[in-house]
């Protein structure tokens, strides 16, 4: 006889079995209220593994009383969904079909655009779901003909909810009477990142390794130590990129606590170049010129971390990290790139002056190329001045100092030379 994984047998059927969503499945929550209206339209739900996204399209197809059709973008091909889409002229389509498509990102750019022809036309409503961010690896057209919902990792607290009834429906099931305390209830919710479905099959497994009571000791023993660094993060996930986006934020924010618990959790997870070419990001970005030895240190502690490998690596790292939150910021030198940049997008300072040009060939003084030209070393302080912006820009400023010490030091210097 098969038995069904308890996570398959726990699926909710209604919107308020579902934990963890409220902004979408509470009382308020906008999924619902736009379900619970009649109105059906495109959506793409994003969010880690686990969170509810193929329960809500279960639900959803159910509501609207729609035939619902699931495929896995990693194995589904166009035919698949052609073949689909011809049930709308069967009995089979009659109340409208609802095409489930799970990790949408596989699907090529070629493939999503095929997609269009049907969902445009009303033959299918898709659901297309992805763990990564729709915005970044879904096609743009097929993201403006849809609404987009996020779903958020659930919290250990929401998850041992769940939990819990899943430890009475395993006890009622087999008349037994094995106890777990809501803490290791939570510890197993958490090193299972938010994800509730792992976490329920994570819970079947201990319980039938228990005789009386689930405890952390026996719960460790089926727990790698790989997870209890990961928490709630998903390495494939889009949380790849917000906890990249955390490091950096809290960096620039000078914030050395914040900074130091987002490099743990990223190194946590086995990340390593990801944090490495960040961390070289920053230093120039977000430091840059009020501490322009930022970036030397930087590249030697990435470089010694990537020699040392993890779990050694987090030491030059770790005191790379409270270095650059600790460090002055400029964004000065970025600024002035920027301001150029602009310039020379709208077709400005085409013309480089003569003098400025290369003069080291046969035929350069003919052209006038070099002619004028002041060597600033046999001057006095190193410094002549001469022009060396385009005629049209002349009079542009682009760099503008800094209030940090590095800089105003520059511009003290700077002043009583030139």
């Amino acid at each position: 006889m098969i038995i069904r994984p308890l996570a398959d047998r726990m699926r909710p059927e209604e919107f308020d079995d579902i934990v963890g969503q409220e902004h979408l499945f509470g009382k308020n929550g906008s999924l619902r209220k736009m379900t619970e209206s009649g109105y059906l339209t495109n959506m793409i739900f994003y969010g880690p593994p686990g969170t509810g996204k193929t329960t809500s399209a279960n639900i959803i197809a159910k509501k609207s009383n729609m035939t619902m059709y699931k495929l896995n973008a990693t194995t589904a091909s166009l035919a698949d969904v052609k073949s689909i889409a011809e049930q709308t002229d069967s009995a089979m389509g009659e109340g409208g079909i609802l095409l489930y498509l799970d990790e949408i990102q596989y699907f090529n750019k070629k493939q999503q655009q095929s997609l269009l022809e049907y969902i445009e036309d009303g033959r299918i409503t898709l659901i297309a779901s992805t763990a990564e961010n729709p915005f970044f690896s879904v096609y743009s057209a097929v993201i403006s003909r849809s609404a987009v919902f996020e779903f958020k990792p659930v919290t250990p607290k929401m998850c041992a909810v769940r939990l819990e009834k899943a430890l009475n429906l395993l006890n009622n099931e087999n008349n037994k009477s094995i106890a777990c305390n809501t803490d290791i209830l939570e510890y197993i919710a958490s090193v299972c990142g938010g994800d509730v479905r792992r976490s329920i099959g994570m819970l079947e497994h201990i319980w039938y390794a228990s005789e009386n009571e689930i405890t952390r000791e026996l719960a460790d023993k089926f727990i790698p130590d790989a997870m209890r660094g990961q928490g709630a993060f998903a390495k494939d996930g889009d949380s790849h990129y917000d906890l990249l986006s955390a490091l950096q934020k809290s960096i620039r924010g000078s914030d050395p606590d914040a900074s130091v618990f987002y490099l743990a959790k990223l190194l946590g997870a086995g990340e390593l170049l990801s944090v490495v070419r960040r961390l070289s990001v920053i230093a120039s970005e977000d430091i840059g010129a009020a501490y322009p030895m930022a970036s030397a240190i930087t590249y030697a502690c990435c470089q010694q971390a990537l020699t040392l490998g993890i779990p050694e690596a987090r030491i030059p790292l770790a005191n790379c990290v409270v270095m650059l939150a600790t460090s002055p910021k400029s964004v000065t030198a970025l600024e002035a790139y920027e301001r150029a940049a602009a310039d020379i997008s709208q077709g400005l300072g085409k013309n480089i002056p003569d003098h400025l040009l290369d003069s080291h060939y046969a035929g350069a003084q003919t052209l006038g190329h070099g002619i004028g030209y002041k060597y600033p070393h046999a001057y006095e302080n190193d410094y002549v001045k001469q022009q060396y912006l385009p005629d049209d820009i002349k009079d542009r400023i682009y760099y503008e100092y800094g209030s940090n010490k590095t800089e105003q030091a520059a511009k003290a210097y700077w002043d009583k030379i030139k």
